[in-house]
């Protein structure tokens, strides 16, 4: 639903982040100055005080729960919850600086429907703190994408925005709750037709993330599979939606 007045809702998907979370709140606000803007916080089933960290800031932040356990969900019942013109997403740690949010919503603005923050963009600047399987499996993943995505070098950053009808209609239908779930919203949003901006990211790896190499990486790459099928098996839409403007 959109709300008069609220140009951008940015969506932070959360789960035990109760370290981190302060700091990032903070950031996100700072970036956000001057801009009619929202900042829904999903906490995905925490344990621990992430609930109090979000209920303590002081700025403006609306809290929602999700209790389907996985990023994919979080973001979703974060998006679709949402109620400004453009609505994006970027992971609870800032890894993807959003100092970049204005010149994304320039983009936005201009008539580009999906912005991707692109690691593999060449103006790119990355400091990652990889394994080597972890490197490698990157590698392979990103080749494994691009029969589903093609065109798009980075589906995997955690920072994404939209135009709300193209984010909407991507995201209703998500059936990928995992870390996967950036693959099946983008395949949705270019068979919709949408004009997709690959941009530059100054990007740190930061300590504490969930993804497991092993264990997550073996997921995402069962998740393609899934994935595939399931846009094959579905008819593919006629043209984008239309946003009807709702009155304020």
């Amino acid at each position: 639903m959109r709300l008069a007045g609220v140009e951008l809702s940015v969506v932070v998907p959360v789960y035990n982040e109760e370290r981190r979370l302060p700091a990032s709140l903070v950031g996100l606000h700072m970036a956000l100055r001057g801009i009619a803007a929202e900042v829904v916080v999903v906490d995905n089933a925490s344990t621990d005080g992430t609930v109090d960290v979000v209920r303590a800031h002081d700025g403006p932040v609306r809290l929602l729960h999700c209790a389907e356990r996985g990023k994919g969900a979080a973001v979703r019942a974060g998006v679709l919850a949402s109620r400004g013109r453009f609505i994006g997403f970027c992971d609870a740690d800032l890894a993807a600086s959003v100092d970049a949010v204005p010149s994304v919503l320039d983009r936005l603005r201009r008539g580009v429907d999906v912005v991707v923050g692109s690691r593999a963009h060449p103006r790119s600047d990355v400091r990652a703190r990889n394994s080597p399987l972890r490197h490698v499996g990157a590698w392979a993943f990103r080749r494994a994408v691009q029969p589903i995505v093609p065109g798009i070098g980075d589906t995997q950053c955690g920072f994404k925005f939209f135009a709300a009808d193209v984010a909407r209609a991507a995201f209703e239908p998500l059936r990928t709750t995992g870390f996967t779930f950036d693959v099946e919203v983008l395949a949705r949003a270019q068979r919709l037709g949408a004009v997709i901006e690959e941009v530059p990211v100054r990007w740190i790896d930061v300590a504490g993330s969930t993804f497991d190499t092993l264990r997550d990486g073996y997921r995402s790459f069962a998740a393609l599979h899934r994935i595939r099928a399931l846009l094959d098996a579905e008819e593919r839409p006629v043209t984008r939606p239309v946003l009807v403007a709702e009155a304020a």
